[in-house]
């Protein structure tokens, strides 16, 4: 017994998935980059507060007092690592959507290719936005912590 669809409700599928996959391009990989920019940021700023309150001397061991100073640093040298290769997935994505809706529609429109494409690079270009004030954060951040640790270091020689 063989049912056949109106073409309208077969092709239904095929239309929503390139929009739907659009939609995860523009709201959910670049809404991801966003987050990650807001974390970096956010851990930055707390670090930078914690580092103005810490007493060298209430440490016992260089270990207990490394394992305060370095937390949150390994998630923003993370974002700053991996969010060039969100961006670059959501560009591929993107580029993806565009050849995919010029072969089915056949439209070789010189200015909807440049657009299209155009629109796939903004995800790459925001994770370089993320990934470049991370990693500056990251560093700043290490270079406190080697302060911090050296500090300790004279204290304990000092007593």
């Amino acid at each position: 017994m063989n049912i056949e669809l109106p073409s309208e409700i077969a092709n239904f599928g095929n239309s929503i998935n390139i929009e739907l996959l659009s939609e995860i391009v523009d709201y959910g990989v670049l809404g991801l980059l966003a987050f990650m920019s807001f974390l970096t940021l956010f851990f930055w700023i707390e670090r930078l507060l914690f580092f103005r309150g810490v007493k060298v001397e209430k440490y016992q061991t260089l270990e207990a007092l490394e394992i305060d100073v370095t937390n949150n640093l390994s998630i923003i040298s993370s974002f700053g690592a991996n969010a060039p290769y969100i961006g670059l997935l959501g560009t591929v994505l993107g580029i993806i959507i565009t050849f995919y809706t010029m072969g089915q529609t056949a439209d070789m429109d010189v200015k909807h290719i440049m657009t299209s494409l155009a629109l796939a690079l903004k995800a790459t270009a925001m994770g370089l936005v993320v990934a470049i004030p991370a990693i500056f954060f990251y560093n700043h951040l290490n270079r406190r912590v080697e302060v911090i640790l050296n500090r300790w270091i004279i204290n304990q020689k000092v007593r």
